[in-house]
């Protein structure tokens, strides 16, 4: 369960991370939810994110990039739930340094759809380096792709 203060963090997170991250911004990727328990990330079907235009499918690249930003959040998330007596400098300042070590993307099948969303689990919460798994889905549900990312959380 998420505490206020938590709760708190992670939505100044989702803030930078949807409205001041330019990258996101163009790729029209949506925060819908974000907390301890998990984070899911949208992004929605538009002619620029066309990486095949002859079968209309998601650019291999934009999926790689939602997968590495669900894992991101994931892992910091992670982070945030591994004890309740944070700071919020304490917070920030692994923000701050929060970064990719790894990412591995294994392409399932095209990328076919209207609306793609992201969802990250953690597989380990270290003090300095997480590892998460990703998914992205179709709006039917269908399984894009996989990722496993290792990440730098302090």
């Amino acid at each position: 369960m998420t505490t206020a203060i938590q709760a708190q963090i992670l939505a100044s997170v989702a803030e930078i991370f949807d409205s001041k991250v330019p990258f996101h911004n163009l790729l029209g990727m949506d925060i819908k939810r974000y907390d301890t328990d998990g984070v899911e990330v949208v992004v929605s079907m538009k002619p620029q994110l066309i990486g095949n235009i002859h079968q209309q499918i998601l650019h291999g690249g934009v999926t790689a990039t939602v997968l590495d930003v669900v894992g991101g959040l994931t892992a910091f998330s992670g982070l945030v739930a591994s004890r309740d007596d944070w700071s919020l400098e304490d917070l920030q300042t692994r923000l701050q340094t929060l970064g990719t070590i790894d990412l591995r993307v294994d392409y399932l099948r095209p990328g076919r759809g209207q609306v793609f969303t992201g969802t990250g689990t953690v597989i380990r919460a270290g003090n300095r380096v997480s590892v998460c798994r990703m998914e992205l889905h179709n709006e039917q549900g269908s399984h894009i792709a996989f990722g496993t990312g290792t990440y730098m959380v302090g």
